[in-house]
């Protein structure tokens, strides 16, 4: 089995600007090591969740912009929550991904045979 399908039905949770519960900064590069180790390892999974907090890493001013576009181009699909970009004032504010709504969400969660929340 190959590693692409293996990780074939894997979501990915991101619902903080950043990983763990720890200082930004800590918390920044933890999440910009994931970002990076994941697509350099071939361990790109099939989607890659943005709500709350998270949907501010795919936006103008994210640290992690650079990764989550080399992850969708390595064929992640990046859905990032259309409620939460509209709260945050932040529509129009997307570099990388989708927007989608819960309901894309809820299907990818439903769709997928593990879920990684970070």
């Amino acid at each position: 089995m190959s590693i692409k399908d293996i990780n074939s039905k894997i979501a990915v949770i991101i619902n903080r600007n950043g990983m763990g519960d720890a200082q930004q900064e800590l918390s920044h590069t933890l999440l910009k090591n994931y970002l990076t180790l994941i697509a350099s390892e071939g361990r790109i999974p099939s989607y890659i969740c943005l709500y709350g907090d998270g949907v501010k890493v795919a936006c103008e001013g994210s640290v992690f912009t650079e990764e989550l576009k080399a992850l969708e181009s390595a064929g992640s699909k990046i859905v990032i929550c259309k409620t939460c970009l509209v709260f945050n004032n932040l529509l129009d504010k997307v570099v990388t991904g989708t927007v989608g709504t819960m309901l894309d969400i809820i299907d990818i969660q439903h769709n997928s045979t593990k879920i990684i929340n970070l």
